[in-house]
């Protein structure tokens, strides 16, 4: 019944114009533009959106609340660090960062933030050669 249907992630923000900025200026996604309702929406990857919306005192959520997959994370990493973004370093039981890298199976990770608190990840698949 949804397979098919275009995905809008909403994430929670406390400062809908410092958000904007990082998302458009620091992660580099396109503007679609300020709803009537007050979310303000980017265009993603395959047709996917990602709407910030106003929300007093932002996210409380302390998982993973979106994942860009990229075709190589260390260069995606380093593009981002020279954009401004600070990745976290985990040393948890399953979840181990090397140089902000954590390999999970057949994928590696890092995790960042934004502006407003929330989780944000970059993945790369890794399961094929």
């Amino acid at each position: 019944m949804l397979s098919t249907a275009p995905v809008t992630l909403m994430l929670p923000v406390i400062d809908l114009h410092r958000a904007r900025d990082f998302y458009e200026h620091t992660l580099g996604l396109r503007p679609e533009g300020q709803r009537p309702d007050g979310k303000f929406v980017y265009a993603a990857g395959s047709g996917t959106r990602i709407a910030l919306f106003p929300k007093e005192g932002g996210t409380k959520a302390d998982h993973t609340a979106l994942s860009f997959e990229v075709a190589n994370l260390e260069s995606a990493l380093q593009n981002l660090q020279q954009a401004g973004v600070l990745f976290e370093d985990y040393d948890l039981p399953g979840l181990k960062t090397v140089n902000h890298i954590c390999v999970l199976g057949s994928e590696k990770a890092a995790w960042f933030k934004d502006t407003e608190g929330n989780y944000l990840c970059i993945h790369e698949d890794v399961s094929t050669p």
